[in-house]
């Protein structure tokens, strides 16, 4: 499939709003965890990204509400994404 560059903007522009508010504070923690595992900033938020756009598929297609354990906990497994 091929890689959307406005949705992945939209997505990243998610990643950096929460890492900015610190919200969730599991956003931040995910993202200096990937960067001392020595992951570039950049691949870290592409990372999260994955997460996010999971969280967005399964509230979307799947009708489920917003799930922050779930969220949380898929980004404690990175890099292992969430669709693997």
């Amino acid at each position: 499939m091929k890689e959307n560059p406005y949705l992945k903007s939209a997505i990243l522009e998610v990643v950096e709003n929460q890492l900015q508010a610190d919200d969730p504070p599991e956003t931040r923690q995910t993202f200096d965890r990937l960067i001392l595992e020595g992951h570039s900033a950049e691949e870290a938020k592409e990372l999260i990204g994955c997460v996010v756009s999971s969280e967005i598929f399964d509230v979307l297609k799947k009708q489920e509400p917003f799930n922050p354990e779930r969220y949380a906990k898929t980004l404690n497994e990175l890099p292992k994404l969430p669709w693997d």
